[in-house]
């Protein structure tokens, strides 16, 4: 399939799934509309808030699947529970005819801390509980004795039903949007990209020439950037189709995500990407004619096990391995240079797809089978509170942007004071944003929404039972809001809810005044949000960043530093690896909101030095994966050699990976201490106090991490004495009378993929130098930097403190 089909493919797909996901909000919103716009009226007076039930609409079905919108009916049942069950004892106890602005907010404000504060509570029901308790107090307050203590909540409860059970109803008509048809759909444009990019990877290695291989390669890159979006995708759905498969016994055999076999194929694909881009002029020098026969015939074996992978099985069939990579026993007699490593290390991501490393997925199917195992008991796990200093502020936060929300916008409107609490109950974050942007985003949305509903109300001023139909057109806009950099998920909603809200609406006055209280409310919900945000999370995303930066150095460290032949320790290793992973995605958010907020009086972020850093603490992360998995198999190989005769062997390779440590970590640990550098002049005046000390205690001035005798020659010389040892481990086990050509062949292609991870952690460990200086550079201009005598003042300070 051509690079421009899939682009074709790509395209129909988006205007598929923005249209899909427009008819099914407008469906959903036209049933909410016709139910409480001309349903009888005992329904409409017990649905006594159909603004809230399209609310709830909003928060449901955007982007849903059945399963799901089904989670959202007990979401939403688990939400009243701790929404509308609780309102009904306080409205009881305290009289609604009791209720002022200030004891309303503060009624919110304790109620919401109450919802927010458990860990394990699902968003979508922290927001609809939030936005019931808005309903509930702030309408109480406004009908002050005319509400009943009892029925009020009753009428929010219900008009919450009647959305969830229109998304219900969206979603089964006219045919069921399941999620297991999604993800069998992207599966299969999944495996199509992946067979299409295997094919042009090898065909790529395999080129005669560097422009027949440039050209492959671009051609390669449109699929390169699709696939991981489609993986994600097919991920993103795994808890959906558990709740379709529960209630639909024929749905059972499509109840496994392939997610994580599809994550077995991406990574190796992953790595043939990196080898392509580390490789020398074409032609390669490794192909002969045996080795390019034998990989073409791979490459079809492997295009064909990856094509067979089914939806209902999610796994790769049996097939006549070992004569598809037969050809690789020739690698035995190759004494492989550091020019030859990017193509071992293809060769070795060939084989990773062929014969996929059996503790990858043992570790997947006992976390699927935990899983299983944890499904039923979630109902109950999800009422423990987990109370932490990070829990109880963000909870805090939210608590304190609410009531200042409705207690001000009472203040200003009394009438229409829960439009200003409303926007902030519903767009509780999960992490944190980027304060300014997001509430950006959310104006711009509310207004444009707005603005198109009183637009909607003129031109359909003499058809109002039809005006309804209006918003068509504007949910297929804000399909495509939804999916933009500029406005996202956040501003997409809003836009929706601004217009369903003015023409679903009934006795609110004329469009026009509504739309100016509500756009009113709307900025001074955002406004107290904003102002709580900078009064109690003062520590800007730029800061945090740095600090996070820090750690990551930190980790860094600790994973290179658990890396040995003699003494391989799967776990330890495997956990550091997660642990360094999480805190480098930590550190890309952190990124991204930093670059997204305003700089005000601050120095600007330096969102160019960071990314560079990012990016390279990223390719680290990867070379670190398959350098574990190149270990691994030659731990799988050790077992088929002499116990004593492998440690003998391994004690020159351990002597040889020991320089490469040394050598990052040193680098790493000098990372980590002046990345969390704020000032050099100030770190110099500090440095200057104290020298006397300092001298006085140290004798010198401390060198703990000699960084400066890492030249390029001293790093070559590294890796060739790691490559010849490499070979006479080779040897040795030919003269040990092992004349297994499939062992030795595979012993070559471990230890020159490790090899490979290895020389390039070096490189990238040198581009993270110059990150670091240019980052110092930027945030002290008119300072010399050095790393060797910053670090050295760092840690001199240090040990005075410690001393």
């Amino acid at each position: 399939m051509a690079t421009s089909s899939f682009e074709s493919i790509r395209a129909r797909a988006v205007w598929r799934t923005c249209l899909a996901s427009a008819f099914r909000t407008a469906l959903a919103c036209s049933i909410v509309g016709v139910a409480t716009l001309f349903g009888p009226e005992c329904f409409k007076t017990q649905v006594a808030f159909p603004a809230f039930s399209y609310v709830t609409v909003i928060l449901i079905i955007t982007n849903a699947t059945l399963g799901d919108t089904l989670r959202c009916c007990w979401l939403a049942l688990y939400a009243t529970v701790q929404g509308v069950c609780p309102a009904i004892l306080s409205l009881w106890l305290i009289g609604p005819a009791r209720l002022m602005a200030s004891t309303t907010a503060i009624a919110v404000a304790l109620s919401a801390f109450v919802v927010v504060l458990p860990e394990n509570t699902h968003l979508i029901a922290k927001r609809i509980a939030l936005g019931q308790l808005v309903i509930v107090y702030v309408i109480g307050y406004i009908n002050g004795g005319k509400t009943e203590p009892v029925m009020h909540p009753i009428h929010v409860a219900a008009s919450t039903a009647v959305g969830v059970g229109a998304c219900v109803l969206a979603l089964l008509l006219p045919y069921p949007n399941l999620a297991c048809c999604e993800v069998k759909e992207k599966s299969r444009l999944f495996v199509e990209n992946a067979s299409e990019r295997i094919n042009l990877f090898v065909k790529a290695f395999s080129a005669e020439d560097k422009e027949s291989a440039l050209a492959l390669i671009s051609q390669a890159k449109s699929l390169v950037n699709n696939g991981p979006k489609l993986l994600q995708a097919i991920k993103s759905k795994q808890e959906s189709m558990k709740w379709e498969r529960f209630p639909f016994k024929f749905l059972r055999p499509y109840g496994d995500n392939p997610g994580n076999k599809f994550e077995e194929i991406q990574t190796p694909l992953r790595g043939m990407e990196i080898a392509l881009e580390k490789s020398p002029p074409f032609p390669l020098d490794i192909l002969n004619s045996e080795l390019k026969d034998g990989l073409e015939t791979l490459s079809e074996h492997i295009s064909k096990q990856v094509k067979n992978i089914s939806l209902e099985s999610a796994t790769v069939p049996e097939s006549n391995a070992e004569n598809a990579e037969k050809f690789l026993q020739t690698l035995q007699t190759i004494q492989p240079t550091k020019k030859d490593l990017p193509s071992l290390f293809f060769l070795f991501c060939l084989k990773l797809l062929l014969n996929k490393p059996t503790f990858l997925s043992s570790k997947k199917e006992s976390k699927k089978q935990d899983e299983e195992e944890r499904y039923m008991r979630k109902t109950w796990t999800n009422l423990a509170i987990t109370i932490n200093s990070r829990r109880f502020m963000a909870a805090f936060k939210l608590s304190l942007s609410l009531g200042l929300a409705i207690f001000f916008g009472s203040i200003y409107s009394k009438d229409n004071g829960f439009w200003a609490g409303l926007p902030v109950a519903i767009s509780l974050a999960a992490t944190r944003e980027a304060t300014f942007k997001v509430a950006n985003v959310k104006a711009q949305g509310t207004v444009l929404g707005t603005v198109y509903g009183v637009l909607g109300c003129f031109l359909f001023e003499r058809f109002v039972q039809t005006r309804f139909l209006s918003l068509l057109p504007w949910f297929i806009v804000s399909s495509f809001l939804s999916r933009s950099r500029m406005y996202g998920q956040a501003g997409g909603i809003s836009a929706v809810i601004g217009a369903v809200l003015i023409l679903g609406r009934k006795g609110f006055g004329p469009p026009s005044e509504f739309a100016i209280a509500r756009i009113t409310e709307t900025f001074i919900g955002l406004s107290c949000s904003i102002m709580v945000e900078i009064l109690l999370q003062p520590t800007r995303a730029s800061t945090l960043a740095k600090i996070q930066l820090s750690k990551s150095f930190g980790i860094l460290h600790e994973c290179i530093d658990s890396i040995s032949f003699s003494s391989y320790s799967k776990n330890s290793l495997e956990e550091s690896q997660k642990k360094l992973k999480f805190h480098v995605n930590e550190l890309g958010k952190f990124i991204a909101e930093a670059d997204a907020e305003p700089n005000f009086w601050f120095l600007p972020f330096s969102n160019a030095c960071y990314g560079k850093l990012m990016g390279s603490l990223s390719k680290m992360v990867e070379y670190l994966l398959f350098g574990s998995q190149a270990l691994r198999f030659l731990e799988q190989e050790s077992e088929k050699i002499d116990n004593n005769m492998w440690k003998t062997i391994v004690k020159k390779l351990d002597a040889d990976l020991m320089l490469f440590k040394d050598l990052i970590g040193s680098y790493t640990k000098c990372f980590e201490e002046v990345s969390l550098v704020k000032s050099l002049v100030v770190l110099d005046k500090e440095f200057e106090k104290k020298k006397v000390a300092i001298d006085l205690e140290l004798g010198k001035l401390p060198t703990p991490y000699n960084i400066r005798s890492s030249s390029e020659e001293e790093i070559e010389k590294n890796l060739v004495s790691f490559l010849q040892h490499s070979n006479e481990v080779v040897d040795v086990i030919l003269k040990g009378g092992k004349n297994d050509e499939k062992l030795k062949g595979d012993l070559v292609l471990s230890l020159s993929a490790f090899g490979f991870c290895m020389d390039n952690l070096v490189k990238e460990t040198k581009e993270i130098e110059k990150g670091i200086k240019e980052l110092v550079q930027w945030e002290n201009p008119s300072c010399h930097v050095n790393l060797y005598d910053i670090s050295c003042k760092v840690r001199a300070l240090a040990n005075t403190e410690t001393n």
